[in-house]
């Protein structure tokens, strides 16, 4: 069966950090688009940062660049969102997502593109 699992989400101050780790099952992370997103409350879903296969290209969105960083650990088949000098506006539902087709390359990071998707973690930046 293939499930996406994400957990690392929590309440932390402004300016700190998050890591965000989404575990893949029934199918290996490394072959297919995969990436993170997010929802705040009243807004759309939007990408954040994805990867595409087959060099790892990745994609971050202009509101995160410098502040995140995007992963993948092969032996774990587990992806990871680093998150460093989160500020309130980093509220959100976060998501991890992959394309049900491997090897298929993905510019960009648009949720529409991404079929298996994980149950959310909340992330909530505030003082």
């Amino acid at each position: 069966q293939v499930q996406l699992v994400e957990s690392g989400g929590g309440l932390v101050q402004p300016g700190g950090s998050l890591r965000l780790s989404c575990a893949a099952s029934g199918f290996t992370l490394d072959y297919y688009p995969i990436g993170w997103f997010r929802q705040a409350p009243g807004k759309e879903r939007e990408g954040v940062s994805c990867i595409s296969p087959p060099d790892g290209s990745t994609y971050y969105a202009d509101s995160v660049k410098g502040r995140f960083t995007i992963s993948r650990d092969s032996a774990k088949n587990t992806m990871y969102l680093q998150m460093n000098s989160l500020q309130p506006e980093d509220t959100a539902v976060y998501y991890c997502a992959a394309h049900n087709s491997a090897w298929y390359r993905i510019s960009g990071c648009g949720p529409d593109w991404y079929d298996v998707w994980g149950q959310g973690t909340q992330v909530t930046v505030s003082s």
